[in-house]
């Protein structure tokens, strides 16, 4: 492990704490700080130092300071509404955060990398995209959605203090929907138990494990690579397959219906509407070229696609089955 004090933002949610988790006592490892203005969950504070602050404070410079980091993942990037975070606050953590966080890391004097956890959703899902999008293609479709345009700020700012601090290695993961992260709409998805699925549409689906996410963020801590890295599993597979494999019903809505549809089943259950990009990749799919993550990067999945999927689903009838007999 290259990195000695290793700064992770967003440490309470359930990527920055396995990343946490996983980084502490790790050799080489001197201190994890973490980053969140929520508490670490389980024991995990007392194994890290857990600093109080919103990335988005304009104090943050000093924090940083004190810290003398020399490495930083910002993980504090929000892909849809968390439950004690509403729809509203997406673009102030992850537009104006980022800017701030920038700031205040342009000034640490020993910084030596910066990971970013990104999206794939700045490819967009587009009819006529190719079957697989390497990191060079980004923003040549328009970007469509609110998150699109959010990451599309953030990889902007990213590029900027790249070309500013050519002595930082400065990565990007752009990551394909995460299954398994509690509460995504991607999971959601793979364990209801009716699929709402585009009409006359059959999308290639990739994704990644929450597990192996963990884990790509972990070697690009260790073998950090300069640009944007795809993050996904290996193979993609249609949606319609994959419902059959799982057993799961679907119901061909109308395009223009499904998102109304969706948000009205989701009020009955008392869950939230299906996101703008999740339907889109639900019509149109998305597959993105690994070669980099693979080769420069040298990280390997655990799961592909099919197998990251299976498991989820595995997992939550374990789950649900368990929770019927107590």
């Amino acid at each position: 492990m290259a990195a000695s004090r290793i700064l992770i933002t967003g440490v309470a949610n359930p990527l920055g704490a396995a990343l946490a988790d996983r980084l502490a006592g790790a050799p080489g490892v001197d201190r994890v700080i973490g980053l969140d203005t929520r508490e670490p969950p389980g024991d995990l504070a007392r194994r890290i130092t857990h600093v109080c602050a919103d990335v988005r404070s304009p104090d943050l410079g000093s924090v940083l300071r004190a810290a003398a980091v020399d490495t930083v993942v910002h993980n504090d990037i929000v892909q849809f509404p968390e439950p004690d975070r509403a729809a509203r606050q997406m673009h102030d953590v992850n537009v104006i955060g980022t800017l701030q966080l920038l700031a205040a890391i342009a000034a640490l004097p020993g910084l030596r990398t910066l990971v970013v956890r990104g999206s794939a959703a700045i490819y967009g899902s587009e009819p006529n995209a190719p079957a697989f999008f390497t990191e060079d293609l980004a923003r040549r479709a328009p970007l469509t959605t609110r998150f699109q345009r959010d990451v599309g700020e953030l990889e902007g700012m990213f590029e900027t203090f790249a070309r500013r601090h050519a002595d930082v290695t400065c990565t990007m993961l752009r990551l394909q929907p995460v299954v398994g992260l509690p509460g995504s709409p991607i999971t959601r998805l793979f364990t209801a138990p009716l699929v709402l699925t585009p009409l006359g549409f059959d999308a290639r689906v990739q994704v990644i494990h929450v597990d192996d996410v963990v884990g790509a963020l972990a070697a690009a801590v260790d073998r950090p690579v300069r640009g944007p890295v795809n993050i996904a599993a290996d193979g993609v597979v249609s949606l319609q397959r994959m419902l059959r494999r799982l057993r799961r019903p679907s119901l061909p809505v109308a395009g223009p219906l499904l998102r109304p549809v969706s948000a009205l089943l989701r009020r009955a259950a008392g869950g939230p509407a299906l996101p703008e990009d999740i339907e889109r990749y639900l019509r149109h799919g998305r597959g993105v070229d690994t070669t980099r993550m693979h080769r420069e990067l040298g990280f390997d999945p655990v799961l592909t696609t099919e197998e990251a999927i299976m498991r989820v689903a595995h997992d939550t009838r374990g789950a649900g089955a368990e929770a019927g007999r107590r």
